[in-house]
């Protein structure tokens, strides 16, 4: 039962087959959508049975197995749980890390007194950056309210995009598991397959969204996989998003390279530098679709239809793809060691997409 980062008003559920395997609107929620409104059921034969299972402990050891946590050395480390569910299984495993916490917005509470918990909203971070800064921490991390998301700060209060976060985390799970397959989204991809390649694993494009996501980690038995939007899937995790293993992962990774997150993604952040995801609300999310498709095509040297519009230039790219929910386009742009190039870029798709922001 979730409602992620959405208002208290809000709430939800997400089905799922055996072994975790997602249903989604291609695969599914329709057929159960028609079994409810038709409300045709037959007699029940046999009642299910409630079992309680306490599984915290089991939980927790898992999470120490995923992670070397004897590499760990001390860091001091800011988390807001922008009191969701995520300070629940940091209370749990605390005691097991060399690092000291500081905990803000830490007791669930489904009021959400400090906000919608929805580190995406730039305002949502300042309480983060804040405390980073007082307390000259070395990390910083923020979850949404199910805290299937994981967001990073730098230890200079930095928000760091979490395309970069999906490479740094290949490269420390493949170090591990040489040669396997990681799994990322179409929006932003140069980074990651580059990373990927450097790292000696194989890289699998998919459609975004957890339940596409999920289908292709099977399909290429993925180790990993990374969306932009900080989800991360893992193989040892049922194919299935975690907001825990991320940070114990980055911990790692700070720990035995000695480097501060800062320097770890500066490298990376210059040498494909990203707009980030820009939405705008437009009329008729085709036609604007269609007319830069049309525009921009003939000079490309690759086109990807995989989700939404994807163009590929020498020097740039963009990924031009609707909502499924609201009349919204999401534009993410990219360059070759280009900043200017691709703020260019970014301004010129934004003036053919028009519409408010979104």
């Amino acid at each position: 039962v979730t409602a992620s980062h959405n208002p208290p008003e809000y709430n939800g559920m997400k089905f799922v087959r055996e072994d975790a395997r997602p249903i989604s609107g291609d695969d599914g929620l329709p057929e159960i959508e028609k079994l409810a409104y038709d409300n045709n059921f037959g007699a029940i034969e046999s009642v299910g049975q409630i079992r309680e299972i306490d599984n915290r402990n089991a939980y927790v050891d898992f999470l120490c197995e995923q992670a070397n946590i004897q590499a760990m050395k001390p860091l001091k480390v800011v988390v807001n749980a922008g009191n969701g569910c995520a300070g629940l299984v940091l209370d749990a495993i605390e005691d097991l890390l060399p690092f000291e916490f500081i905990k803000i917005h830490h007791q669930p509470d489904a009021d959400f007194p400090h906000g919608v918990p929805n580190p995406l909203i730039i305002e949502n971070r300042q309480p983060t950056i804040d405390a980073i800064k007082a307390n000259n921490a070395d990390l910083g991390l923020a979850w949404d309210g199910d805290f299937d998301r994981c967001f990073f700060f730098d230890e200079n209060g930095e928000f760091i995009e979490g395309y970069y976060i999906v490479g740094l985390l290949a490269k420390v799970l493949l170090a591990h598991n040489p040669g396997q397959a990681i799994v990322y989204d179409p929006r932003l991809t140069w980074n990651t397959i580059e990373e990927v390649a450097a790292a000696g694993g194989k890289s699998e494009q998919s459609k975004s969204g957890h339940a596409f996501i999920k289908t292709r980690m099977r399909e290429v038995d993925g180790l990993y996989g990374g969306e932009m939007s900080a989800h991360h899937y893992f193989r040892d995790f049922a194919y299935c998003d975690n907001g825990t293993l991320p940070w114990l992962l980055m911990c790692e990774l700070l720990s035995t390279s000695g480097k501060p997150l800062s320097e770890l993604v500066k490298e990376r952040i210059a040498a494909f530098p990203a707009s980030g995801e820009i939405n705008r609300k437009v009329q008729d999310a085709d036609a604007v679709i269609a007319e830069i498709e049309q525009r921009y095509i003939d000079d490309a040297v690759r086109v990807d239809r995989m989700d939404g519009l994807g163009v590929e230039f020498e020097q740039w790219r963009f990924n031009l793809r609707k909502s499924n929910t609201e009349p919204v386009i999401r534009l993410n742009v990219e360059s070759r060691a280009n900043p200017a190039l691709m703020k260019e870029k970014t301004a010129e798709l934004l003036a053919i997409v028009g519409g408010a922001e979104g």
